[in-house]
């Protein structure tokens, strides 16, 4: 007995439904340098090396208060005056005061992005917890510490460069503003700003490790290397900006 096979219903093609290619099509799309994770990681990059720039700078001109309130008030008049006679007062420091906030903004929204297309990539926790290679606790601090910061920022601005929650008010002299804000009877401000500088640095060192490892550079015998210089850059930035507040709270800067 001889069994016939149709291979007509076997072998004919499948179309896929029409959802499923207007999904791929929409898919595959170009999104554009901004819509690739290379291009959000490379914003997150530069507007990360500004940052850290800026803290560099910012650092060093606090630690001028060690000279005293002239050496200290002339640095904070520099600020004001960069550009003159070419261009009027404060409008040099209003363009970085621009580009700070613009790359912080930029910087945010990049890694709140990256975040949100890794947990798109995968939705399904795995059975088993895995180790984190970026350090289990840092991770947490970069997510949750960032509100801190951003509070603490808006605090600061507050207080030491408007005077409006400051003792000195805005008619004190800079260094009289920094010395009011840290004065030992608001000891509350400056365990605030102790733990924000704390997590500046543990942001800045896990951001810069991250860095160096997106670039294909932490690998080998720079590996170790790269990674010390990670942790070098952030504590001397922390103790850089701690050694201000506390001098004035022993009364070395008065």
């Amino acid at each position: 007995m001889t069994a016939t096979i149709e291979r007509g219903s076997a072998t004919a093609r499948v179309n896929p439904p029409a959802d499923a290619t207007a999904k791929t099509t929409k898919s595959r799309r170009p999104r554009g340098v901004l819509g690739s994770s290379n291009g959000k990681k490379a914003v997150m990059a530069v507007t990360g090396a500004i940052l850290v720039l800026f803290l560099i700078g910012h650092m060093a001109g606090n630690l001028k208060s060690f000279f005293g309130a002239e050496t200290f008030n002339a640095y904070a008049e520099f600020l004001r005056t960069m550009g003159e006679p070419i261009l009027p007062r404060r409008v040099l420091l209003s363009l970085i005061e621009v580009v700070l906030a613009v790359s912080v903004g930029l910087h945010m929204w990049s890694a709140i992005s990256l975040s949100r297309q890794a947990h798109k990539a995968r939705p399904v926790k795995y059975a088993a917890k895995r180790k984190s290679q970026a350090g289990g606790y840092v991770v947490h601090i970069m997510r949750f510490g960032g509100i801190t910061i951003l509070l603490f920022v808006i605090w600061h601005l507050l207080d030491l460069t408007f005077g409006v929650v400051n003792p000195a008010g805005w008619d004190g002299t800079p260094y009289e503003r920094l010395v009011q804000g840290f004065d030992p009877s608001r000891w509350w401000v400056t365990i605030f700003y102790v733990v924000a500088v704390i997590l500046v640095g543990l942001h800045l060192r896990h951001g810069l490790w991250s860095a160096f490892q997106t670039l294909g550079l932490a690998s080998g015998r720079s590996y170790r290397p790269l990674r010390a210089a990670a942790a070098v850059v952030s504590a001397v930035l922390v103790l850089g900006f701690l050694a201000v507040p506390v001098a004035v709270m022993i009364g070395v800067v008065k």
